[in-house]
């Protein structure tokens, strides 16, 4: 398409002479522009990916997949059904949960909490608990009177291991004198870390006995939490149990339903922050526009020259547009470099900005999430690539479809 004659004059274009500086700074900047456009989008768009699979891997990892709940009468039978959900396929665990809602007390300090009661073996298969253990172990969980918590709850109370915490819950008993709250002591054996401060500040674990005593629930189980092979087809085995379970008083929510506001405005919030980010490629490339049009205003005299030697129109629109979109193709290219180097290291970089600034620039407090996550999407960085080169040439159609239109004649006769 280009030839060698076309190729030779575009890369002379571009390299400044003496009087053509401001020229030459425009097409630099208009390269920067483009560079850093694609470099910020690469990354943000990594990050929200990242923090959207690390967070649905948590939530799905402490939650489960779909949540089987008893309509209308107790979950006796929940042994019997979680075997029946273990045998279906497309289901990797079915594990029976007794939890709710209660004061945590400590010393002088309470706060609210989540109390989720399950039986030993099925905690040590949490593999997000499990492995995330930072003091104590789960093979000391399993009597009445023990209790796992997590390590931002640990802290803001000064809790170790062997220490007790109070549960109070306010459902009592009914006395002459008014309900008289629950209130029940448990000793600390495991301090655990999944990475996300909403967890590991206000959730703990009780024997799953111990759950029915303190919330009088009796031999009943709250709801099975199921862990499926592929959660994104969540659907599918959903309708299945469904079908399965058909005429029985149980209805089963999905991890979809249940998170369905918070995981749609991450969404939309990535989406928002593409369109916007985007302006900044949509800026570089309107710098390239006028880039080009001076060039093309510069070398008036020398596209009159070209033609009255035999250089056709579509000769002089094939150097412009390739002088243009060499800006886009270096700039993009650059960009795009800066962008996945930056996401590959972006753990180190962030330790790097820490420790020279000896601030916390992610605070679990504030955020769901304990560090900062990147996750790569191929076609996602290709997506972007295709989108800054169309860009940058759509930018130089119109400098250089002036160029191939410039009358020989009546540019000489103005020189």
């Amino acid at each position: 398409m280009f030839g060698p004659f076309e190729r030779l004059v575009a890369a002379r274009y571009l390299r400044a002479r003496r009087g053509e500086r401001f020229v030459s700074v425009i097409a630099i900047f208009s390269l920067i522009g483009i560079a850093l456009g694609v470099a910020t989008l690469i990354v943000v768009m990594s990050v929200m990916g990242g923090f959207r699979v690390d967070l649905l891997s948590r939530i799905l990892g402490f939650n489960g997949d779909l949540g089987l709940y008893a309509a209308g009468a107790p979950m006796t039978r929940y042994t019997d059904l979680a075997s029946q959900l273990r045998a279906m396929p497309g289901i990797v665990s079915a594990t029976p949960v007794v939890d709710g809602e209660a004061l945590l007390s400590a010393g002088s300090g309470a706060s609210g909490g989540y109390v989720r009661g399950i039986a030993p073996e099925d905690l040590r298969q949490y593999k997000l608990v499990a492995h995330g253990i930072k003091l104590g172990s789960l093979a000391r969980f399993g009597a009445d009177d023990t209790i796992a918590i997590g390590d931002a709850l640990a802290a803001r109370d000064g809790l170790t291991i062997g220490d007790k915490l109070t549960l109070i819950s306010p459902q009592g008993a009914a006395t002459a004198f008014g309900t008289i709250p629950r209130v029940r002591a448990y000793r600390i054996v495991a301090i655990f870390s999944v990475g996300m401060s909403q967890y590991d500040g206000s959730y703990v674990f009780i024997p799953l006995h111990a759950a029915q005593i303190f919330f009088q629930t009796g031999n009943a189980a709250t709801q099975i939490e199921i862990h499926t092979t592929d959660p994104t087809h969540v659907r599918r085995v959903k309708a299945e149990i469904d079908a399965a379970f058909a005429g029985q008083p149980l209805r089963i929510i999905d991890w979809q339903q249940s998170n369905n506001s918070f995981f749609d405005a991450v969404k939309v919030e990535g989406n928002v922050m593409f369109l916007i980010l985007t302006l900044i490629i949509v800026v570089a490339a309107f710098n390239v526009i006028s880039s080009m049009i001076m060039m093309v205003k510069d070398k008036t005299s020398d596209i009159a020259v070209l033609r009255t030697i035999g250089a056709s129109r579509g000769a002089i629109l094939r150097i412009f547009l390739m002088a243009g979109a060499s800006i886009g193709v270096v700039g993009t290219l650059i960009g795009t470099i800066i962008g996945v180097v930056f996401c590959l290291n972006i753990a180190r970089i962030q330790h790097w900005v820490e420790a020279i600034t000896g601030t916390q620039v992610f605070n679990p407090e504030v955020y769901y999430l304990a560090h900062l996550p990147a996750r790569l999407d191929p076609a996602q960085v290709g997506q972007i690539v295709v989108m800054a080169l169309a860009l940058s040439l759509l930018a130089t159609l119109y400098p250089s479809w002036r160029a191939a239109g410039t009358d020989p004649v009546e540019a000489l006769r103005h020189e």
